[in-house]
């Protein structure tokens, strides 16, 4: 049980994150409420219940790389995707700085 509340509350987060930005594993982890979570964050999101619903494609690591594997629609579907949100993707990368959710924790 305490694995399918973990993705729960990771799913939630990522739902929160707005068009036009991305969000590191590490980031959601902490707004998911442990900053130990970054690799459960990868776990979750690859087998995302509700691709429509749950943009795992902006969650980015933490350099801003886009996964090797995307999970959803194969090979550079995450960057077409994130293109067209309106977020540039250079050389299989995300400008953090200009792209991260700057979503705060309280």
């Amino acid at each position: 049980m305490e694995q399918k509340n973990s993705y729960q509350k990771i799913y939630e987060v990522v739902r929160q994150i707005p068009k036009g930005s991305v969000a590191t594993y590490g980031q959601v982890a902490v707004l998911a409420g442990n900053p130990r979570w970054a690799r459960v964050v990868g776990y979750a999101l690859h087998v995302n219940p509700d691709p429509d619903g749950i943009p795992c494609y902006r969650v980015v690591n933490r350099e801003g790389r886009l996964s090797d594997a995307f999970a959803f629609g194969g090979v550079n579907q995450q960057k077409l995707l994130l293109e067209e949100d309106g977020i540039e993707v250079v050389d299989n990368h995300v400008d953090l700085m200009r792209f991260q959710w700057k979503k705060l924790v309280y």
